[in-house]
Parts: structure tokens; sequence; C-alpha cells
């Protein structure tokens, strides 16, 4: 936590994930000199609330970070390739919340809990803050791999249509009250297919490889994030009907034998990781107990036969709070108590 307040300008402040943010600021108590809210000119002029007091959201534009120590961008890629630049001209660090720059060389992919030496490679003032599904992986397969070595990764992925935006959001709302009442519902608008009660197994466009950009992001971020680049990982993705929370089955591969009990001991020690395994009793992980939890839910431990010293679990996170918002602040903390601000 830096030890005297810092000043941040927010991007996409009236959206689902820049409202998470400014939650996050409140409930970690961050030491604030300014908080400047911007976002496009079609949501400027509103109000917002933060600590006890109004704030007018600002339309983004040339000299809106100036004086800033840091900006935390969250308006999608697009508007983070036009103003992430724009900030470090005027002085501001970056925090960027979007896949803008993930792949980038020069731009570290931070998890506090995983891989703060990352930071180090920051040169150019700007970090990315990693994919909900890939931080949840590397909190999660961290400790495991150095418990007994990570050799191979397998997950199929839940996603929730907040992932999609509030687009998403909106989309399911109005089919399942549709539905529930009788009515054909819309075409799509956010989600290629009908979400509500039913499953898309596509997130992103599909290559010709037959691999979706979410399924090959997710092990190429989650790979970066452990330092693992060799390792061998695939993924399917799934949208599923669920409002808030994401969910992934794992199974893996591990170097030496660990017993299912010596895993849980592991995670069970690991930040921001927290065990439900009591399968028998109903006890596991869900995204209904992730919401609003800033840590990943990690449950059904068990062995894989079908893996070589396989393990299988399964895991929940809130993809607005610690799958994002969560870990943005924790970055923001990060870089201005390593980079004392004026």
């Amino acid at each position: 936590m830096p030890s005297r307040p810092f000043s941040i300008a927010l991007l996409g402040a009236t959206g689902a994930a820049g409202r998470a943010v400014l939650e996050v600021l409140e409930d970690r108590d961050v030491p604030l000199s300014e908080v400047k809210l911007l976002a496009t000119a079609r949501s400027a002029g509103q109000e917002i609330d933060f600590r006890g007091e109004p704030h007018k959201v600002q339309a983004v534009a040339p000299g809106a970070f100036r004086g800033c120590d840091l900006a935390l961008l969250c308006a999608g890629a697009e508007a983070s390739r036009a103003w992430a630049p724009v900030a470090r001209a005027e002085g501001a660090l970056v925090v960027d919340d979007s896949a803008a720059f993930r792949d980038e060389a020069g731009v570290p992919s931070v998890v506090p809990e995983v891989n703060p030496e990352a930071l180090d490679l920051a040169a150019g003032g700007l970090v990315a803050n990693p994919g909900s599904l890939a931080i949840a992986l590397a909190l999660v397969l961290k400790p495991l791999q150095a418990a007994a070595g990570l050799t191979q990764a397998v997950c199929v992925t839940y996603q929730c249509v907040s992932g999609a935006g509030l687009r998403g959001v909106e989309q399911l709302e109005r089919e399942a009250s549709d539905l529930m009442n009788g009515r054909e519902p819309q075409p799509p608008t956010r989600i290629r297919h009908r979400i509500a009660f039913n499953l898309v197994p596509q997130v992103g466009e599909v290559g010709a490889d037959g691999v979706s950009a979410e399924e090959a992001g997710l092990a190429r971020e989650t790979r970066r994030l452990l330092g693992l680049p060799g390792l061998p990982m695939s993924a399917t993705a799934v949208r599923v009907p669920v409002f808030y929370g994401h969910a992934a089955a794992l199974h893996l591969g591990l170097a030496r034998p660990l017993a299912v009990e010596e895993a849980r001991a592991a995670l069970r020690a690991a930040p921001s990781v927290k065990v439900l395994d009591q399968p028998g009793e109903g006890i596991y992980p869900m995204p209904m107990l992730a919401v609003n939890d800033d840590s990943v839910l990690v449950g059904r431990l068990r062995a894989d036969a079908a893996l070589p010293n396989g393990l299988a679990l399964f895991l929940s996170i809130d993809n607005l709070r610690k799958g994002g918002a969560t870990n943005l602040v924790q970055l923001a903390e990060l870089l201005a108590a390593r980079r004392p601000v004026a």
C-alpha cells in the first residue's frame, strides 16, 4: 500500500468495470489525493457518487490525464490503444484493463500474488491487467507448480455474460424475460446465439485451427504469468447463462506425485485463494459464492487417473472483482509505492 496519497484518472468510469474499480478503491480505503472520472462524450456529464461525494464524469480529451499520477483504463481495447499513449505523454503511469497490450513486448502482465517482479519490466510506464480467468488460473496453479511441478494443463471455462460487457447482461435479461413470459426472444445482440437457458461453446472469434481467440489468449497469458512458456496447455471456452462470476474445470498433469490433501494444503496457504472442498456436504466453488469475493474459490479436488500424477479441480472467480477491478487497483497501489509520485 502506498504511504501517501496519489491521484488517478479513471477512463470508463460509467461502465461496469469502472464502477467496480470505484467500489474496490472505497473498500480498500486507498489513499487518493484526486480522482478524475472520464468517459466518452456519450457518457460524459453523468454524476457518480464516490466516498459520499458526487463526481461529475468528464469527456476524455487531450489534457485530461495531465497532473494525474496514474491512469486506470477500463473502456475497452480500442479506447486503450487511443488514450494510453496520451496518458503516458501527459505524465501518468498506466494500468490497462483491456486486452490491447497483454501480448506486447515490454508491457508486463501482472498478478501481484504471482509475478510482482514483472513490474520491473514496466520501463514504458504501462502495465496490463490480465484477463479474469488467467488471473484465477495463475493464482491456483502457482502453488501447485511449487509443490509438484506442472507438466500439462487442460481446462474448460464457463464464462458469465458480464464478461461480454453490459450488452451481454442485457441480452440475457431480455431473453430470459421473453422466454419466461411465452414470447419469442429477439435476435441476439451481443452473444452470437441465444444465451438464456443455453450454452454457447464460443468466446471470441475462432481461427483457422479451430481455437478461439479467448482459448488461445488464456493459454498464452497463463504461461506468461507463471513463467512457463513451454507448458502444454489447452482450453475450451463456453459462455453460460450466468450474470456474474466465471468458473473453470482444470485437469493437471504434475511432475511429481501430489496427494489430494497435500494439494489442498498448498492451496490453503496461497494468497487470494479459498478452498471450498467438502463435496459430500455440497460445499464447492460456484459463481454465486464468488461474487463480491476478492479470492479465487477452488474445490472438487481429486486424482485424475487419465494424466500422469493427475489432479482435477474446479474454481470460480468474480470477473469484476479479483478477476478485474481488485487486481487492477492492487497494481496501481504497487506502482504508486514502487515509483513514488510527486
